[in-house]
């Protein structure tokens, strides 16, 4: 492939302008269209990256190769499942869906017709870049921290799948191991969890968003001692016998530090034409869908229901 990848953003939101933003600049793609059933939204993000507004999504499906889902959570699925019957590539925004049925008809469908299915769980570049997977030895204990102050946005969903997923992720990948036994405990806007993994190693996780000052940090705790990472200051701390803090965004760090959106949309473009990987796969997202809904179920929260816009992406 020698042309640019025609990238469509369906989602004319805050993260579909953040997404569009970082395809636009890209050298290798152009935003080609933009999707919302708000035309006013699509047509001021569309004018804004020079591409072509839609309310119809099967046309705006027909003038892509490749889709950035950035639509509220409860339409993930829809979106997602027609894009990939179309056959175009797809990057779901975290959660990649609401329910793990819905995760392996995405995951399947995008293996039966070799497309990439990436989903955005952007701060496992920030980690990986940090050298948190590389230099962190295996962990005994992992806490996680993740609160925001209110905003309005992203309550179609719970704190669980709006943030903790992120940090579900993340451990997910430094511990390689199944959840075995789990506690929760809060509402839809505020949780606190502690898991049991095969592996031995105890989780504690908090996640909110009606905090005062945002907070984003993790501490994990293994034999040789502890490491403590900041996700706003991208500071690493360790205390193993002689404390260390390592200040992991200087002038030339990797791009995952600085814009780990950037990093993802250049992942993307470079699996779709065959030459990346390390990008976050339809499999990770299902895997962080699963403990996520384990959570909530703990919790005693109930699943939102999905919305239902087949017929109004076609209007």
């Amino acid at each position: 492939m020698t042309d640019s990848v025609r990238i469509g953003v369906a989602g004319a939101g805050v993260f579909g302008a953040y997404h569009a933003a970082k395809f636009t600049a890209h050298p290798d793609a152009v935003v080609a269209g933009v999707f919302d059933i708000d035309a006013a939204r699509a047509n001021d993000l569309a004018s804004r990256c020079g591409a072509e507004a839609f309310r119809n999504y099967r046309k705006f499906l027909a003038n892509v190769d490749a889709v950035i889902v950035a639509a509220p959570a409860t339409r993930h699925f829809a979106l997602a499942e027609e894009a990939l019957n179309c056959g175009r590539h797809l990057l779901v925004e975290k959660p990649l869906a609401l329910s793990v049925d819905q995760a392996d008809a995405l995951v399947g469908a995008a293996k039966a017709r070799g497309l990439v299915l990436q989903v955005g769980h952007q701060e496992r570049y920030v980690c990986a870049a940090a050298g948190l997977f590389s230099k962190t030895k295996a962990p005994t204990r992992i806490e996680s921290v993740r609160l925001v102050p209110k905003t309005g946005r992203c309550e179609d969903v719970s704190v669980v799948f709006d943030l903790m997923v992120h940090d579900i992720d993340i451990i997910q990948q430094l511990t390689k191991s199944t959840l075995c036994s789990i506690s929760a405990e809060g509402d839809e806007h505020e949780i606190t969890a502690e898991a049991v993994l095969d592996s031995g190693v105890v989780v504690f996780m908090r996640a909110g968003r009606g905090a005062y000052a945002p907070e984003r940090r993790m501490t994990i705790t293994s034999d040789e001692g502890v490491v403590e990472f900041d996700f706003i200051d991208r500071r690493l701390k360790r205390q193993n016998g002689i404390n260390e803090t390592v200040e992991c965004e200087t002038d030339d760090a990797p791009l995952a530090l600085h814009d780990p959106l950037a990093h993802g949309a250049a992942l993307f473009v470079g699996a779709i034409r065959g030459q990346a990987q390390g990008y976050v796969t339809g499999a990770d997202g299902r895997a962080c869908v699963d403990w996520a809904l384990r959570i909530e179920e703990a919790a005693g929260l109930a699943m939102p229901p999905v919305v239902e816009i087949r017929e109004r992406m076609r209007a």
